[in-house]
């Protein structure tokens, strides 16, 4: 649309962005530092605010640094390498008080130091990436008619038809771009075709690689056309070239979009599953298993989840959207009887799996909508909760849940959410009930805008 020359950028917000005023605008820009002096493209005019991109960096922040990516800035991970990891912990503490405060109307919260993680590069242990025949093109590379238009790697942000050709990546450790590079390098020898996101044909489309701590690598390739031939050929490299898989497996997808978790998985070799070990516990990650991405940190979650369930052995506590079963396992040798319900059926069945092979007794898990199971019948069969545990994806809680809540009427809520936005809200409507103790922020996603937060409320005395 046009520049704006000269903007001083101002502070962090919603999402990573900034905000600045000019001529008596709210602007929000993506890629910046407080304290920034830039050139910023506006991109988008509402009718209360300008969203803006920056062009040049006139004067940097004293708290901007040197990303260490060099795919920074057009990659749509990690985006925020320019700030320093304090100054990602200050503002994502800020992040969760501004939601209790703004959105939940609460005051004087109790706000826990926020945890931070140890590792903050290499820490993720599933990644997806992308074959495409539309390569994402840098401008250096614009003119120049003899670059391979192919690309291996993760989609630009708002594209779902161009993908970043990734040459290193932060996010996971050893041999993950090494496995990349090598089949990048493998792909590009064969004759068959990268996977097209307009016309929806190729063979090339998705390679999956899951790690544990301890050093298991699983892979799943996905291909979109069932060319068995060439499956064969590529697996028998993959097996040959990186001999210490734990687990290989492939699948067809042919559909138009790129999910994968209704379609038949081909086990290949090594064993169906990968086993990551929290604490004492162990956990089978399958090709389709739901898994907190940084391991790290999840031990980190469930451990404070657990302290601020507080229990003493008698309790019966409710685990909702219980997953995998992860935080029920982490409960169960501390409570008299864990009920977890989650929407997903193969979680459920996982969430078994995990029961046991850990030898533990006292879980019931059921499957289905949350709103659907957990029902005042259900609580007449499994008993009243002492402590709820609640885990539910970012959109937060249905009202009829909330409304089961305030029935069931247990002492204590712990309130674990990836969204502190949808969070506060849904802590408000429990408020008339509920007060809240405190609050722990817990950073599973380093160089980005995403926290987590754990609240505890514990039930009115009237």
């Amino acid at each position: 649309m046009y520049i704006i020359n000269d903007l001083q950028i101002g502070d962090m917000v919603a999402e990573g962005k900034c905000v600045a005023r000019h001529e008596g605008m709210v602007i929000f820009v993506e890629n910046v530092v407080p304290g920034d002096v830039a050139d910023v493209r506006i991109i988008k005019k509402q009718k209360n605010f300008l969203v803006g991109v920056p062009t040049v960096l006139k004067t940097p922040s004293p708290q901007r640094i040197d990303p260490f990516c060099q795919h920074f800035g057009t990659c749509g991970g990690c985006k925020w390498q320019h700030l320093s990891y304090d100054m990602q912990l200050k503002f994502k503490t800020q992040q969760v008080v501004d939601a209790f405060e703004r959105i939940g109307k609460f005051e004087n919260l109790n706000m826990l130091p926020i945890l931070g993680a140890e590792s903050t590069q290499f820490y993720r242990n599933k990644l997806e990436f992308t074959f495409s025949s539309r390569r994402w093109l840098e401008k250096s590379d614009m003119d120049n008619e003899d670059i391979d238009k192919r690309a291996f790697g993760f989609h630009i942000p708002g594209r779902f038809d161009k993908i970043l050709q990734i040459d290193q990546c932060y996010l996971q450790a050893d041999p993950s771009n090494e496995i990349r590079m090598a089949l990048g390098e493998f792909a590009k020898s064969k004759p068959w075709n990268y996977y097209d996101t307009m016309t929806k044909t190729g063979f090339w489309r998705n390679l999956v690689i899951r790690t544990t701590r301890s050093g298991d690598v699983m892979l799943i390739l996905i291909v979109g056309e069932p060319n068995q031939e060439a499956i064969d050929e590529s697996l028998t490299f993959l097996q040959s070239r990186f001999p210490q898989l734990a687990s290989l497996h492939y699948i067809v997808n042919e559909k138009k979009n790129d999910s994968f978790s209704d379609l038949p998985v081909i086990h290949v070799s090594g064993l169906p599953y990968i086993t990551e070990k929290l604490e004492d516990l162990a956990f089978r990650i399958g090709p389709t298993s739901f898994f907190q991405t940084n391991a790290w940190q999840a031990e980190n979650l469930y451990q404070k989840t657990r302290e601020f369930a507080g229990l003493t052995g008698n309790e019966l506590v409710y685990d909702l959207y219980t997953g995998t079963g992860t935080i029920a396992c982490y409960l169960a040798k501390h409570a008299k009887k864990v009920v977890g319900i989650e929407y997903v059926a193969a979680s459920i069945e996982d969430a078994k799996v995990n029961a046991d092979i850990n030898g533990l007794a006292g879980l019931s898990f059921y499957a289905g909508d949350m709103k659907d199971v957990f029902t005042s019948a259900l609580l007449e069969q499994e008993g009243y909760p002492d402590v709820v545990i609640t885990d539910p994806p970012r959109a937060g809680m249905h009202e009829s849940v909330i409304q089961r809540f305030l029935e069931a009427a247990p002492e204590k809520i712990v309130y674990v959410s990836c969204n502190p936005a949808t969070q506060a809200r849904d802590c408000q409507m429990l408020a008339e009930a509920y007060e809240v103790v405190k609050l722990q922020p817990v950073d599973m996603f380093p160089h980005t805008h995403h926290v987590e937060n754990i609240t505890l409320l514990k039930r009115k005395s009237y």
